[in-house]
Formats: C-alpha cells, sequence, structure tokens
C-alpha cells in the first residue's frame, strides 16, 4: 500500500470515523428520538429470529471487550505483569475465534431470514440489508484473521497492531506507520470496522448506545404469588372505617371538633 493511502486508511480515518459516530449519533439522538431504536422483526417471524440474534449478540459483546482490552491496553502492562506475547495471541485466537464463529452462524441466520422470508424482505429497507451483510463480512474477515495469526505465533503483528490502536488514542503522527508491513487481511478488517463506526449514525446500528448495562446493576426484587386464583373473592375481614381523604382530613376533622368544644 502506498504512503498516501496508508496514511488515508489509519491515519486520517480513524478520527473522521470516530468523529461521525459520536457527533452523527448526539445529533440523531437530540433531533429524531423516536427512531432510535433496533426495528426488530421479530414479531414477522420468530423462528431463527431467538437464535441468530443470541448468537450474534453474544458473540458481539465478547469480541467488542476483546478488541478493546486486547488492542488499547498498554503494550508495557503486559510486560510488566509478566505475560508473553505468545500467550496473549493464542489467547485472543481461542476466545475470538469461538466468539467470532458464534457472531458468524448468528448473523448468517439473521441475513438469511431477511433476505429470504417474503414478509421480512417486504418490510426491510436497503440499510437494513447492507448493515447486515457488513457485519457479515466484518466477521467473515476476523475469522479469516485466524489463519493468518497462525502463522506467526510469536506475536509480531499483533504488537504492531497494539502500537497503531494506541498511537491513534495518542495522536501520535507515527501511527499509520506502524502497520505499514502489516498483512492485508487485517487492514481490510480496520478499514471495514472504522466504516462501521462511521455508517452506525445513520441506521440502526445507533442502537447500539442504548445498551443496558444498567440490567446487570439493578437492585433485586421478589415475585410474590397468591395462593387464590385470579378473579376468586377472599374473605378479609373488615378493618375500621377510614376517613376519606386519608391522615389530612382525620386531622383537619379532629382539629375543628376540637376548636368547636
Amino acid at each position: 500500500m502506498s504512503g498516501f493511502l496508508n496514511q488515508l486508511a489509519f491515519g486520517w480515518y480513524p478520527y473522521f470515523a470516530i468523529t461521525v459516530l459520536i457527533v452523527g449519533s448526539i445529533l440523531r439522538f437530540d433531533a429524531d428520538q423516536y427512531s432510535w431504536r433496533s426495528q426488530s422483526s421479530q414479531f414477522l417471524r420468530r423462528r431463527q429470529m431467538m437464535i441468530g440474534s443470541n448468537l450474534f449478540h453474544m458473540g458481539v459483546l465478547v469480541l467488542f471487550v476483546g478488541h478493546f482490552i486486547g488492542l488499547l491496553t498498554p503494550i508495557w502492562v503486559f510486560e510488566v505483569f509478566g505475560v508473553p506475547h505468545m500467550l496473549k495471541q493464542l489467547t485472543a485466537m481461542a476466545i475470538g475465534g469461538l466468539a467470532g464463529l458464534a457472531a458468524l452462524v448468528g448473523a448468517s441466520l439473521l441475513l438469511h431470514r431477511r433476505l429470504f422470508d417474503p414478509r421480512i424482505r417486504r418490510s426491510s429497507s436497503i440499510g437494513d440489508i447492507a448493515v447486515l451483510v457488513l457485519l457479515w463480512l466484518q466477521l467473515v474477515l476476523g475469522v479469516g484473521t485466524i489463519w493468518w495469526s497462525a502463522q506467526h505465533l510469536d506475536g509480531s503483528e499483533m504488537v504492531q497492531l497494539m502500537g497503531w490502536a494506541n498511537a491513534i488514542v495518542l495522536f501520535d503522527a507515527t501511527a499509520p506507520g506502524m502497520i505499514e508491513e502489516v498483512s492485508w487481511i487485517f487492514k481490510l478488517h480496520i478499514v471495514l470496522g472504522l466504516t462501521l463506526f462511521l455508517i452506525t449514525p445513520f441506521t440502526r446500528l445507533v442502537h447500539i448506545w442504548s445498551v443496558p448495562i444498567w440490567f446487570f446493576f439493578r437492585p433485586g426484587y421478589q415475585i410474590v404469588r397468591s395462593r387464590h386464583p385470579i378473579g376468586e373473592s377472599r374473605n378479609i375481614p373488615p378493618g375500621p372505617a377510614r376517613p376519606a381523604g386519608g391522615q389530612t382530613v382525620a386531622r383537619q376533622a379532629s382539629e375543628s371538633g376540637g376548636s368547636g368544644a
């Protein structure tokens, strides 16, 4: 890849894509909150939806966390804890491979469902199908990188990718040169991933910002079941009559009675 294209793809494009992702998402939320949804088609056909959606989302969540930690953690942190590059790469290949296969199977089920079910196909926009196709291609590339990684288990290319990601975060102008010699499949995987960031504010992918993380921290609750069937009257002994209006009316009545006496 020429120096200019390398600078464009891995020096300028990451900042452009991330800027559009953040600013575009804020503007969309401010201008059109009712479009901020996943636009699920589950009510049209439940079959394939549950298995495909669960596999895809669980796999993508694992991949996202793995990429975030694996790429953005400074290299010296692993060296301080004595984690060799080979061990880190093997771990990434194992966990990422399983999560990637799960997400790929899920995406394949969802894409097949959207393309070959007539009702869902008619209710799908071009953007809906394009997003699924891009996600499917990204997962294929990600799973394909495992074969390339297996050719150099010393972790050399992994270190280059980590160095590039850290340099991008630190606004280091030398970032593009750090992955100039990396295999083309890794570069294509990065560019397509950044493109998914770029189109997020304009597609259903925007719902990733609404992932219910609060669900894991919600307070506990207890479900209490009644022993009486629904509709069956229960013999509850009548309590003392309470004046209408609650304690405020009762207090006013007692005060007026006291003042009248």
